[in-house]
């Protein structure tokens, strides 16, 4: 007779593929019910924080519903960071937790549902007569507000018996917000009719706008205006036209294209919350310039918005196309009188730096020249964030992850490799990591190497140092010891579990890439390259988060 694990485990099966986590007292029986009756595929992790991490990379690159799993108390607790950084990256996620017993808690539990919600996630507890039922609201509840949510299993109902799973009904999830009131369609007109009369419109997206599938619509509209486009380091590739764009805006934005965005007269925003790094910390935009934000947050998210319309950037980008061919609109002709490629130019560095380290700029730039071109850049938090972000490419949002930053989290790199690994089987998987986050994630370095095998690739940035932290505080005076990490042997760490570590001193280390790079995924290993980088040389947009806070 099926038990309320099964109940939850059949439930959750119609919704996703794949589960991450690792197993013990408090989810046996759900792993169980999982591998035995289901198509769905578990992948073990090494700690619990990394299956949730794995899931909410493999939500990023793959879309749909991602899914973890951990026992009670010390497990669950593990999970909670990651578990904050999937709140604040908006990723609608389930994690199938044990949870003390309905006759109260034991000595080792603790207050699972007050945790969860301290950092953002709702709890759903099942019961032995409605464990399907419960399961489905908790997944209507992950999607229709794009959040993780935490489905807990008490531990004296787990294996008990419940009868048939009965059907369950599909979630019922929300419409598109659309401009469907004559007050959005106002709002609608009378942006059509501002970007009309723009003599530089610039069109900026982010996530949000790759959510909504807005991408053809936007191209479009850059096409019907004549406009410049950027996006967030989270919308990158979402525009079809790549000769007219500008690249991130912020910090790991090229000089000159942040300059030119300063011209714009008219700054339509798609899909993004113009958080302070986007936004340069004000500096974005010159006082003139008309920014107008369509988002489907209930407000406009920054000060210097002058019009807010509240709706799905898809159907407001194909509504503004349609208004502007009512009205005959032609082109600004501004993207065409302005030098994009020529706008991108950057700082490759001097290939050694003055303390005889190598100069991250010139490293980023050669691997960068050696990557497989069908490649996921996955990226752990910590200084080094600028190098991956401004010179390794990637073709769309789903293909560059920044697991980590939503939250100013470290140590979350290894156990992304395994999601975006699956949920991209085709494709080169690249980690980039610090020292720092690198031996904080080593649980989970095994778990890349054995899920990603010969498509996968980390660079460790390793710059003997929690290089943020240098070059925020060491400049303020602060005492420098407690940021600094004796040189680890990353190349050694990775052999011992079965990957290929090169050690890169000089550009000529950077051959074992290349040669990696020219054979089938089929016949290399794992491939880890510990870059010895100089800790003198500070990223663009640390300089800028440095004068702020200077």
């Amino acid at each position: 007779m099926p038990t309320v694990s099964a109940h939850v485990a059949h439930t959750l099966a119609g919704h996703i593929d794949h589960v991450f986590g690792v197993m013990g007292n408090g989810n046996a029986h759900f792993l169980d019910a999982l591998e035995r009756s289901t198509d769905v595929s578990f992948t073990a992790v090494r700690h619990e924080a990394g299956g949730v991490v794995a899931a909410d990379a493999h939500h990023r690159a793959g879309g749909g519903l991602a899914a973890a799993t951990a026992t009670y108390g010390a497990g669950f607790t593990n999970t909670l960071t990651a578990l904050a950084e999937a709140v604040q990256a908006r990723v609608p996620l389930v994690l199938v937790v044990g949870d003390e017993p309905t006759s109260g808690p034991r000595p080792w539990d603790v207050d699972q549902i007050a945790l969860a919600s301290a950092v953002g996630a709702r709890t759903y507890t099942v019961g032995r007569a409605d464990a399907a039922a419960t399961t489905v609201i908790a997944i209507e509840h992950a999607l229709s507000y794009r959040v993780p949510t935490v489905l807990a299993i008490p531990y004296d109902v787990a294996k008990l018996e419940a009868g048939p799973v009965p059907a369950a009904p599909e979630p019922r999830l929300p419409a598109p917000l659309a401009p469907a009131s004559p007050f959005a369609q106002a709002a609608v007109d009378d942006l059509a009719e501002l970007l009309a009369a723009a003599e530089r419109p610039l069109l900026l997206a982010g996530h949000g706008a790759w959510v909504s599938g807005a991408g053809a619509a936007l191209g479009e509209l850059a096409d019907a205006t004549g406009a410049l486009t950027a996006t967030t380091a989270l919308g990158r590739g979402l525009f079809p036209r790549a000769e007219y764009d500008l690249g991130v805006t912020g910090g790991f934005g090229a000089e000159g294209a942040m300059a030119r965005i300063r011209e714009a007269d008219v700054a339509v925003v798609f899909g993004a919350s113009l958080n302070q790094f986007t936004m340069r910390f004000g500096d974005l935009f010159a006082p003139g310039t008309r920014v107008v934000q369509i988002d489907t947050a209930p407000a406009a998210t920054h000060p210097h918005v002058g019009g807010f319309l509240r709706a799905d950037a898809s159907l407001v980008a194909r509504a503004l196309v349609d208004a502007l061919h009512r009205r005959g609109a032609t082109a600004s002709g501004w993207r065409e009188s302005v030098d994009v490629a020529g706008l991108h130019a950057r700082e490759d560095g001097d290939g050694l730096a003055s303390d005889g380290r190598l100069d991250p700029r010139t490293v980023a730039a050669r691997i960068g020249e050696l990557l497989p071109a069908d490649r996921v850049v996955v990226s752990d938090g910590g200084h080094f964030i600028g190098w991956a972000n401004m010179y390794w490419p990637v073709a769309a949002p789903d293909r560059m992850m920044m697991v980590g930053t939503a939250y100013q989290s470290i140590g979350l790199g290894f156990a992304s490799v395994p999601g975006a690994a699956l949920a991209k089987p085709a494709s080169t998987i690249v980690l980039t990591t610090g020292d720092g986050g690198g031996l904080m994630a080593l649980a989970d370095l095994e778990s890349a190497v054995r899920v990603a095998g010969g498509r996968g690739l980390a660079v460790v940035w390793n710059d003997r140092a929690y290089g943020a932290e240098v070059h925020l505080y060491g400049v303020q005076g602060l005492a420098r010891a407690p940021m600094l990490i004796p040189e680890v042997d990353f190349a050694g760490l990775a052999r011992a579990v079965g990957a290929e570590g090169v050690v890169v001193r000089g550009l000529e280390d950077l051959d074992a890439l290349a040669r990696w790079a020219a054979q089938p995924a089929s016949d290399r290993p794992y491939l880890l390259l510990d870059v010895r980088i100089s800790a003198t040389v500070v990223a663009p947009y640390q300089q800028e988060i440095i004068r702020v806070n200077s």
